[in-house]
Parts: C-alpha cells; structure tokens; sequence
C-alpha cells in the first residue's frame, strides 16, 4: 500500500511537500531554538532514504538538477545583493586577503587533503580541491543570524562565502579542463582560451546586467509593480548566456551583478532586496531538503575510514591554515582570526557542483569520480551540524557575540526613555537610547545609559551600533512620523512583534489612523509622548516589582490602582511587552471544579470546599512556576509615605 501512495506521488505534490518541510524545518528550529540547517537535513533523511516516502530523482524528474542550478544562482545573486562596499568598512584588507590569497591556497591544500586523506587520485583531487574553495553561503546566513556575531567577523565570513562561491566553483572547471585535456588529447591552449573566453563574458554580462538594471530603475523606466519580475528574468538571462559558453560561469555572473545593484545606491533597493532575501530562504529551504533527499545509502556505504580522516584535515588543519596565513599582516585580533579559522561550513553550492562534476569525472573515465558526490555530503553533514551547535558558544567564549540577555534600544531620548532604560539597566538588560538631537542626549548619559547620537536608520549607526545585541526597539521621540518609521522600517528586519511604539497624539481619530502594515505595537499604555512627559515631571517612577507569594499581582494591583503596566521581564532578562488585559493569561483566575458525582444537597458544600482547594494548589502551582522570577515593569505615581514599598 505505501508503494502505490510513493509510487503515485505527482511533481506537485512533491513541490508540496518540499515547501511544507522546508518552511516547517525553520520555523521548528526558531521555536525550539536550534540550527534551521540541522533540521533541514534531519527532514530530508527522514522523508527520503530513511522513510522511502520521498526521492527527487523519481518524484520530480530530469528538471530537479536544472531547477536546483538556477535556485543556486538567485541564492548567489542574493548574497551578492549584501556585498555593499561601504559597509565592508575596516574588514576590507581581510577580505582581500581571504579571496586573493586563501582561494588558492584553500584550493592547493583541500587537494592535498583529498589525496593523502581520502585516497583519490590527484585528477579527481584537483577538481573536488577547487569545489572546497566553497564555505557555503547559504550556511553563513543563518548561522550568523542565530550566532550574532559581531560586525567585523560576521562581514568577513559572509563575505569569503559569497566572493568565493562562483571562484570555487570556476576552479573546478579549470581542473576539470586539464583533466579532460590530459583524457582526450585536446588542445591545453584551446582549453584555457575557452577558461579565459568564459571568465571574461561571464564578468561582462553580470556588469552589463547590472549596470543595466540600475540605470533603468534609477530612470524610473520600470514602473514599481514591474521591477521584480524584470530582475528574476534579467537573472535568469545573465545567468544562461555565460553558461552556455562555460558550464558554471554564470555562478560569476550573478553575483557581480548582484554586487553592481548593491552598490548602485538604488531608492527602491531595500525593498528589493527583502522580497530577495524572503525567496532566498524559501530556496535554500528547497534545495537542502531536495539534496538530503536525494541521498544514496548505498553510495555512502563505499566510504571508508578515509573519509573520516578527510574531514578532519579539512575542518582542523586545511581551513584553518587557508585562514591563518591569509590573514598574517592584517590588524586582526587574535580571537577574530581563530574564530574565522575554524568557521568553515559547506553549504548547497559545494554539494549541488561536487555532485555535477563527480558525475563528469565518472563518464570520463576517473574512477574516483563517483566518490566525490558522496564524500561532499559528508562533509556538508558534519560541518554544518558541528558550526550550528559550536558557531554561537564559541564567538561567547571568544567575547566575539553578543550577550545572552538581548537588549533593549530606545529611539527618542526622553524623560520617560531615559527613566526606563536606567530601570532596566539597573535589571542588567543591555540598553541604549539614540536620538538624533544631542542635547536629548544629556539626560541619558548623566544616568550612564549608553547612547548613540544619529539616526538609527543611517550607515552611520549600521557602522556603530551591534544592532543585532538589541532584540528589542522601543520608539519614544516626540515626533510620531518619525516613530511609525523606523518603528515599520525596524519591524520589517527584526520583528514586527519585536518593535514597539507609544501612542500617537491623533491616533485614536478615524481620519489619522494608519494601516496595520505601519507602525509598532503599541507601547506606554495607550499614553502619547506629552503625556507620558508630563507624568515623568509629577515625579511618577519607574518600578521593577518582583511578584511572591505574599506580594502577588492581585496585591501588586491594589497597591498601586493606577500604575501603567508596561511589560514583564523573564527569567533571562528579556523584557516583554505586557498589556493590561494580557495579565490574566499570565496568572490564571480561580476556576470552579465540576462535581456531577455527589448529591445534589451534598453539591454546594464541596464546591465550595474543592473550590478552595483547587484555587490554593492550583496558585501555589502557578507561582511555583513564576516566582521569584517574575518582574512587572511599571510606570507608577508617587505613593504616599505611609504605603510601603515593593517586594524587591
């Protein structure tokens, strides 16, 4: 019965399914916080050659390696889109170094590794060698993402990553000429005319599409709606032609025009790139799924102990020499270069060519050539399961990531901003307040709250503020136009749930209110700026209660009637937005139990007996759960001298 419903699956179907495991793999990996990678593959095992429910090869046909090409090259162009020069910044030299020097020194010993630790033959070591050149952009991304690494680093890896990819993948047509040249007899000079034909068309179509795009874009020649579908067909084409003539070139081709865009100052650039950056993650969703799918057990079962010992060269001794000796004379740190050094995951690009061009060897004639695909997918296992458990640990110890507890940015420096940063500071929460008025600034750093002078949404602050320490932005300035943008153009990157907005002083009224897509979630109690202000110079306080079983919320509440409830902080330190109305989620109200057994004169008196009971265990339970723990932050008014004071 399982053959009939396996055998039956349409390409629609298995579309289907890519997308749903694709998709549910990275949202089980954020709520359960683990590398989205490491999941993707786990998916892809379990529904292909472990559970025999699923194979790519069978499923979807003859157009899975086309389709899995042209997914590498919007993948690609993505990454090129993040290649902005002016954010490099003080990463450039080390950059320089690790394509110009570490892409054939990485090349010459992932050759050497390939010899003496997998046992291939030097034709099929020279052509796998150049592959490894690859450390996988599609693996960068979501490992830095999760990791938050700082500036510098984080730019240097994602940069070797993307630069490298299509050179990784062009010195292994370069092998793979010389090898067919040594086979076949052809000629060496034919074969590096049509290298140096190839490398040069591929070069000039990716400026020539590039330069094209933005002059057109700039000129407002492509109306708005248009200008995405004129870009995945530019792509399309720019990524075609320079593979027509050389198999793999187009790789080079989109990833400088996606540098030319990047770097172009487009008005519409930004909005291009995240609907960019949304396709790329359903796509390197897809192919990691497709990949693990696709894998052979049986081909697997050919490697031996070797393979082991090739893995390992590679992650402790080829990579990190590449790293090291590129890098000597650069002004580096040490714990930025080790880390560096030992970051080296292998990522869609390294399997989807290694397979491609194992397959080539084989035909002509090298027999290692059937080795390769597999030995690639070992190597894209191990790395990517042992950087997405160490990558973030390792930069902590390294004091290379931000802190465990995310932090919180204010944007608008205020009375009220400053006597909250200073509260939740106090909480050992990271703050900062930024404002682009200096002398709003004064306040803050007299209560040594640390602050940013500038507009959040300018390279400046891209260059000087970790944003990524920051899980948290609350916009607080007297300008409510200012807030709905940055609080939108925040959201769109960091979560909508996670930027957070007081009220606007017309924002009630019909006429002024704004869609649901601008904006913040609404923040301060439903208080605007003035008013806000206004209570501060009443002498209202900031208050971090901790809740107990004596001191419970019921106590909290009668003690301060009028306090405006602003959020909570968790055990870890993370401040959360909390409503009003959200607290009786949080601390449950007595529920009543049911009694059908009893007499009905017999009835009144237990429930009011098991009511008792039940409300006592059942807040002991809750407060078992959340004392000790749970901190309420509040705006409250001064309270008379008689009253007491909080729990602490």
């Amino acid at each position: 019965m399982a053959s009939e419903v396996i055998a039956g699956m349409s390409t629609v179907e298995a579309f289907a399914l890519v997308g749903a495991l694709g998709v549910g793999s990275q949202w089980l990996a954020w709520r359960l916080k683990l590398p989205a990678i490491v999941m993707m593959l786990a998916a892809g095992l379990l529904v292909g050659p472990i559970g025999g429910v699923f194979d790519p090869n069978r499923d979807i046909g003859p157009i899975l390696q086309p389709l899995i090409s042209l997914a590498v090259a919007v993948i690609l162009f993505e990454g090129g889109l993040t290649l902005d020069l002016h954010k490099l910044g003080d990463a450039r030299q080390g950059v320089k170094r690790l394509v110009c020097i570490g892409a054939p020194l990485g090349w010459a010993l992932s050759t050497a590794a390939l010899y003496y630790g997998a046992g291939l033959g030097w034709e099929a070591s020279a052509v796998f060698g150049g592959i490894m050149v690859v450390t996988g952009p599609t693996v960068i991304a979501p490992l830095l993402r999760q990791a938050k690494l700082d500036k510098r680093p984080a730019n240097l890896l994602q940069w070797e990553a993307i630069v490298n990819d299509p050179i990784g993948a062009l010195a292994a047509v370069l092998a793979f000429e010389f090898v067919l040249v040594s086979r076949e007899a052809e000629s060496l000079n034919a074969a590096l005319g049509q290298l140096i034909i190839g490398f040069v068309v591929a070069l000039a179509v990716g400026l020539i599409a590039g330069l094209g795009i933005a002059r057109v874009f700039r000129r407002g020649q492509v109306p708005e709606y248009m200008k995405v579908p004129v870009l995945f067909a530019t792509l399309l084409v720019c990524f075609a032609v320079p593979d027509m003539m050389l198999h793999e070139s187009g790789l080079l081709a989109v990833t400088v025009m996606g540098l030319v865009i990047a770097n172009a100052d487009l008005p519409s650039f930004v909005e291009l790139r995240r609907f960019k950056e949304h396709a790329t993650i359903l796509l390197v969703s897809g192919v990691f799924i497709l990949l693990a799918a696709s894998l052979d057990f049986a081909s697997l079962g050919k490697l031996t102990w070797r393979a082991a010992l090739f893995v390992g060269l590679i992650i402790l001794v080829a990579r990190p020499l590449t790293v090291l000796i590129s890098l000597i004379g650069t002004k580096l740190p040490r714990n930025e270069r080790i880390l560096i050094a030992f970051t080296g995951p292998r990522g869609v690009v390294l399997v989807a060519v290694a397979g491609l061009f194992g397959e080539r060897l084989a035909a002509a004639g090298v027999e290692d050539g059937a080795i390769i695909g597999p030995l690639a997918f070992v190597l894209v296992v191990v790395t990517v399961v042992l950087h997405g458990f160490t990558l973030a640990p390792f930069a902590r110890f390294l004091k290379l990531a931000a802190t465990g507890t995310p932090g919180v940015m204010f944007i608008g420096g205020s009375r009220f901003s400053t006597a909250l940063a200073a509260a939740l500071q106090k909480e050992k929460v990271p703050v900062i307040v930024a404002d682009t008025n200096h002398a709003r600034l004064v306040r803050p750093r007299a209560h040594s709250v640390p602050i940013f002078y500038g507009d959040v949404l300018s390279e400046a602050a891209e260059h000087s503020v970790e944003v990524l320490s920051y899980q948290t932005f609350i916009t607080t300035s007297e300008n409510d136009a200012y807030n709905t943008l940055v609080s939108t153009d925040l959201g769109a990157e960091f979560g909508r749930e996670q930027t957070w907005q007081i009220a606007r002083v017309k924002g009630q009224k019909s006429r002024h209110a704004l869609p649901t897509q601008l904006g913040g979630r609404p923040f301060g109690g439903g208080y605007t700026f003035r008013e806000l202000e206004d209570k501060m110079t009443q002498d209202w306080k900031i208050r971090v209660t901790r809740l107990t079983e004596e001191f419970t919320f019921e106590t909290w509440k009668t003690r301060h009637p009028n306090a405006i409830l602003l959020g909570r902080l968790t055990e870890d330190g993370t401040f959360k937005r909390l409503l009003p109305e959200d607290a009786e989620h949080l601390f449950p109200k007595r529920t009543l139990a049911k009694i059908d057994d009893l007499p009905e004169e017999m009835r009144e008196t237990a429930r009011l007996d098991l009511k008792r009971r039940f409300s006592e265990a059942k807040q002991a339970a809750a407060f078992g759960r959340l004392s000790g723990r749970v901190r309420l932050v509040s705006l409250a008014p001064p309270e008379p001298a008689s009253s007491g004071t909080d729990a602490a």
